[in-house]
């Protein structure tokens, strides 16, 4: 008879080849997780090389879920469970499961041929590799297969139900009722009702399957989160990037453009864009990235909200015609999902590459506002505030977004399209002549030019991307006019108003302050809990608006005596600090293609917090 015990967190990895499901079965619990109403997180790891091989390491796709009956931050550090799917999953994943934790396994994969692909000289499930761990070597394969019987599947596809198979034991262990699951494939596989049938087979199974495996004593639940009161939704950051979009083009009464080619990992903007062409969204699928944005800057030009989404090789491409955009004063928001590495880098790999190209980039004196989404639900806010910047203020903006902000997902409070900031944007009209002439870079008191619609009368004036002329918008070569339109645009970015920096420091005494930004505030945070548990004190500072930076800033990193700066890049937002501030901030960086541990970030700062008090 198995006992129910209730844990607080849990963090479950399902790992296996590309087709193996695992992207699937991870939502699925996801959701499940949705309707339980625990805080989570998610991590799915997507393989660079679509093509490797089956049963390699290089093919291995994973999906990470953490759990909890409390508010968490990240997707976790170490498993508790591990559903790998073949030796080519456990080879790439064991290194990460906690010792103790549990192991789900297809033992009918742990051919020598399969064990051989990997490198393992021995089977890992009999030569004593597993002892620290509690294992559960399954046919779960040949379950699957079984489970379909009689439905007139062959083997093959038969044997694809098997990531249901498996799906259906961890529900058990998890206490998850079934139902949801179940109705999901109703929904999915409505026309087709055998594959339909064979994977709802398979997911019973394995649920099945726990009341009887031998070893599983107890099971687990964890129970719900505090949470406000509203409505809650799953969200991806690159969903959120998208509605984000959405609401500030409905707020501002402008028609939503989206100028893009498809590149991992911010595809998914342009196909959640795309499926909404009735709610006001165009979408432009380009055969390139300068093609895709000049298009975005045409729409901002005849008066609708341009948009252009891409990641760090496409932010290469697209920087000319950011600096026409700087140059002709229109608003367009730049979405940069950020990838790992240089030219291909790792495509499905997470890095905050790409803030030395947002801020430094392009040709000649350039400036724009930088903002940096934090967690997969606030991509919508940072969204909605990059578009208020662009349209408000006549300038293009770099929203910085990353691969674990953009396929993560998390717990979303649905706001209140009513609550947001008001957008305005002040198309010009006759009313702004001047003497009866238009005067196309005559400034507002925000540095603001006038946005004037192609086609109305009187308002008609030169574009390009040659200097133009004060005022006028003439071309102009004159020296002091160009040295008066740097500094008009540079004070323009400068003005604008950024909340200051807010300190997290809840004893105020701390001597050291950990500064992050964009996807870093989840392991920041989650890191400053542990070190506060094991009784270390330490501050922490998160950048949301990199320029301008906050106001407060330099008092805010010249009040501790040792500062971090904590990124995943070698230190580009540190040299930024040190050469503005001249404080003497220390780096931890991590370019590994993932999110900062929080376990060895915690470590970490345990060591320099002793170092200060000694």
């Amino acid at each position: 008879m198995t006992t129910l015990k209730t844990l607080d967190r849990v963090v479950i990895r399902f790992a296996g080849d590309s087709g193996d499901g695992m992207q699937l079965a991870g939502d699925r619990f996801t959701s499940d997780t949705v309707f339980v109403g625990n805080d989570f997180a998610t991590l799915p790891a997507f393989p660079a090389e679509i093509r490797a091989p089956q049963g390699t390491v290089a093919g291995v796709s994973s999906f990470q879920l953490h759990f909890a009956g409390s508010d968490i931050t990240t997707p976790g550090d170490a498993p508790d469970v591990l559903v790998a799917m073949n030796p080519a999953a456990l080879r790439a994943n064991l290194a990460d499961l906690r010792r103790g934790g549990t192991l789900i396994t297809d033992a009918s994969e742990f051919t020598t041929r399969n064990l051989a692909k990997v490198g393992y000289a021995t089977d890992p499930l009999t030569d004593g590799t597993l002892a620290d761990y509690t294992v559960h070597a399954i046919d779960l394969t040949g379950l699957a297969i079984a489970a379909s019987d009689g439905l007139g599947l062959s083997r093959k596809e038969a044997a694809r139900t098997k990531n249901m198979l498996a799906l259906g034991l961890v529900s058990w262990l998890f206490s998850r009722a079934p139902e949801r699951t179940l109705d999901y494939l109703d929904r999915k596989f409505a026309s087709k009702p055998t594959i339909r049938d064979a994977n709802a087979a398979a997911f019973r199974a394995g649920y099945a399957l726990g009341e009887t495996l031998e070893g599983v004593a107890v099971r687990y639940e964890v129970p719900p989160a505090p949470a406000k009161p509203g409505t809650y939704r799953q969200i991806s950051g690159n969903k959120a990037l998208a509605l984000g979009l959405m609401a500030a083009a409905a707020k501002a009464d402008l028609d939503l453009f989206l100028g893009a080619y498809p590149i991992t990992p911010a595809t998914d903007i342009l196909n959640e864009l795309s499926a909404v062409k009735d709610q006001g969204v165009m979408t432009f699928q380009a055969e390139d990235e300068i093609a895709a944005i000049g298009a975005a800057i045409g729409a901002s030009y005849a008066g609708q909200l341009g948009v252009t989404s891409t990641s760090g090789p496409g932010m290469s491409l697209k920087a000319e015609m950011i600096g026409l955009a700087v140059m002709l004063e229109l608003p367009l928001v730049i979405v940069d999902v950020q990838r790992a590495g240089p030219s291909t880098g790792m495509p499905t790999r997470t890095e905050q590459s790409d803030l030395n190209l947002a801020l430094h980039g392009r040709h000649g004196e350039a400036p724009l506002p930088v903002i940096a989404a934090s967690s997969p639900g606030d991509c919508f806010h940072a969204a909605y505030e990059a578009a208020r910047i662009a349209v408000e203020h006549r300038t293009p903006v770099i929203l910085l977004s990353d691969g674990y902000l953009g396929n993560g997902a998390e717990p979303w409070l649905v706001p209140d399209l009513a609550t947001l900031p008001a957008i305005e944007p002040t198309f010009a009209t006759a009313s702004d002549l001047v003497n009866g002439t238009f005067l196309p870079y005559r400034r507002d008191a925000k540095g603001a030019r006038p946005w004037a619609i192609p086609g109305t009368a009187g308002l008609e004036h030169r574009i390009g991307g040659l200097e133009k002329a004060d005022l006028t918008g003439a071309v102009s070569n004159d020296p002091d006019n160009h040295e008066r339109m740097i500094a008009l645009r540079q004070a323009k970015v400068d003005a604008l108003a950024v909340p200051d920096l807010v300190v997290k420091d809840p004893d105020a005494d701390a001597d050291v302050l950990v500064v992050g930004w964009g996807s870093t505030w989840g392991p920041i945070d989650a890191a400053a809990r542990r070190v506060r548990a094991a009784g270390g004190k330490v501050a922490t500072a998160h950048l949301t608006h990199l320029n301008p930076l906050p106001a407060n800033t330099g008092e805010v990193l010249r009040r501790y005596r040792r500062v971090i700066v904590a990124e995943m890049n070698t230190g580009q937002l540190l040299t930024v600090l040190r050469a503005r501030y001249l404080v003497d901030a220390q780096p931890y960086t991590w370019v590994k293609g993932q999110p900062i541990s929080p376990s060895r970030f915690s470590a970490h700062l345990l060591t320099v917090i002793a170092e200060e008090a000694s």
